[in-house]
């Protein structure tokens, strides 16, 4: 593949779109999906045909607002229809070129307003399993510039010029972890994608890799060829077939066009991928236990040092990023790290996918510059709290993160600032709980996933997470006296300073935070033995924690 070669496929694909009159964009990702929307497809797709009209119907990835979905856009003319079923064909296709039909309309322009799309600008827009749609949109086209253009050192100093920050919680450097893995000594390095999401509420990784795969083949191979990595590996949970299939496809198909494999783009360089499929152990998330399950072994965290940059898998130099990390790389080489610098805060840079849930008007995938306030997140893209109940808090970085309440809402998203409060970025979750939340309840429920999801390979984190879930329960059940909530405290102490990873160090943050902000809760179950929102075993409820992530 040479440069001649990319920017006639691009012209091709531009010229093929132009030749119909409309294109309606039928969302595909998951949940739609499981709304039934591959039927709206086909019957868009047969009335297309009675119709006689030039239109094109094409499946896409995630095109935002999940609850309204199924959902269909319209081209040129930008109207997003939502919960269309069978039965609007019709409608649908014998309105193109006149009024909308108004009563599928989905008036959602404050969902979009203040989004700045990056990662997710060809969600939508291109049929995620069609590798020319991305090619037509500007793909590949940074990977070009890459092996033809630069050397290893200055791709490395144009990720680090950009303030690019890891996506998958820590924040750490990009460019500065890359540096590491290329200065690392090794006869073989590897590249690989943490796809393994598992944050309660969280799909931001799933739908990026059901909507635009090759955005996450372009930024490994960039990596690799930074690094001097020549194998990579997506590290994605079988709980996302969808995922699998199409980075199936797009990884067929990116060989197919001479981006993965030998002499890539016509130079020496050689890069080529594959899937390891992970059984949905939440531990797997952290580095090296994702190491250990892609080697065959249980996927057990170890202690660093070292750290994989320098012996991680197989004992190699090992370079390890999430999804939303690598989809951020060719816009930045494409765009130039100022553009991205030029987005965000001072030490937050560019923008960030949230998977923007709970007991909230607009629940879907959302991106936004670093430095929105939650705020603006919640009451003008999310559309604020449904049915009359008011704002009681927000969770961010899911088990990992805490919850923070209304005092706080004007705080910029941050890396930084969430700290400060007493939360993460983590991943991208964010959960949004009302006045019928129980707080203590809440932090049961994220205690009782941690417990579940902890490996056992050290003692603060098996024993810890189980004792403070039943001080928990022990509390929620109006059962527990002050005596308790000090021991729950001690507990959140050691379980956070001793454990062994970071599911162990981060477990008590739920519990912590939510002590921080709405400890008045914790002395009500155990002074008065009553929950004030009437969930909990004590008020006489059934109990129904699990409708936090609702």
């Amino acid at each position: 593949m040479t440069s001649e070669e990319l920017l006639q496929i691009a012209e091709t694909t531009v010229a093929e779109r132009k030749e119909f009159d409309y294109e309606l964009n039928v969302c595909m990702a998951l949940g739609c999906m499981s709304q039934h929307s591959d039927r709206v497809k086909a019957a868009l797709t047969e009335e297309v045909a009675r119709s006689g009209k030039r239109c094109h119907v094409r499946q896409t990835g995630c095109l935002g607002p999940c609850a309204a979905g199924p959902l269909v856009s319209v081209g040129p003319a930008g109207t997003l229809y939502g919960n269309v079923h069978e039965a609007d064909a019709k409608a649908v296709v014998d309105s193109l070129g006149g009024e909308p039909v108004e009563r599928l309309e989905t008036h959602l322009e404050s969902y979009f307003q203040g989004q700045h799309p990056i990662v997710l600008e060809n969600s939508g827009q291109i049929d995620p399993e069609k590798i020319d749609e991305f090619i037509g949109r500007g793909g590949y086209l940074a990977l070009m510039q890459a092996l033809t253009q630069m050397d290893p050192q200055t791709v490395i100093e144009q990720i680090s010029k950009s303030g690019l920050r890891g996506r998958g919680g820590g924040g750490y450097p990009t460019g500065l972890k890359w540096g590491t893995v290329a200065k690392a000594v090794g006869a073989q390095k590897y590249v690989i994608c943490n796809a393994d999401e598992g944050d309660p509420g969280a799909f931001m990784d799933r739908s990026v890799l059901e909507s635009n795969p090759q955005c996450v083949i372009e930024g490994m191979a960039i990596a690799g060829y930074a690094v001097g990595a020549s194998k990579g590996y997506i590290y994605v949970r079988a709980e996302y077939p969808l995922a699998i299939s199409r980075l199936t496809i797009s990884l067929r198909e990116a060989r197919r066009r001479g981006f993965l494999g030998s002499n890539i783009c016509g130079t020496k360089f050689a890069f080529d991928i594959e899937i390891r499929i992970g059984a949905g152990a939440f531990v797997c998330g952290e580095e090296t236990a994702l190491i250990a399950s892609i080697e065959g072994l249980r996927g057990q965290p170890r202690p660093r040092p070292p750290y994989p940059a320098v012996s991680g898998l197989w004992g190699s130099p090992t370079l390890i990023n999430n999804v939303e990390t690598f989809a951020n790389v060719a816009p930045i080489l494409r765009n130039g790290p100022e553009w991205f610098s030029s987005i965000g805060t001072a030490k937050s840079k560019g923008t960030k996918v949230f998977a923007l849930t709970g007991k909230i008007t607009n629940t879907g995938l959302i991106e936004v510059p670093m430095g929105m306030t939650l705020r603006e997140i919640i009451f003008s893209i999310g559309g604020g709290i449904p049915g009359g109940h008011k704002f009681k808090a927000v969770q961010t970085g899911g088990p990992s993160g805490g919850c923070i309440p209304e005092q706080h809402l004007d705080l910029p998203v941050s890396y930084e600032a969430l700290i400060g409060a007493g939360s993460m970025m983590g991943s991208g979750g964010m959960i949004v709980m009302d006045d019928t939340s129980c707080m203590v309840n809440v932090a049961r429920f994220f205690m009782e996933f941690c417990m579940s999801e902890s490996c056992g390979k050290c003692i603060p984190c098996r024993a810890g997470t189980a004792q403070m879930f039943d001080l928990l329960t022990k509390i929620c059940d109006g059962e527990a006296t002050h005596a308790d909530l000090d021991l729950l405290i001690d507990l959140c102490d050691v379980v956070k300073n001793t454990s062994l990873c970071g599911l162990g160090q981060t477990a008590p943050n739920p519990v912590l935070s939510t002590l921080r902000y709405f400890e008045d809760e914790y002395l009500e179950h155990i002074e008065n033995k009553r929950c004030p929102a009437g969930v909990c075993a004590c008020s006489g409820k059934t109990q129904v924690h699990e409708e936090v992530i609702a």
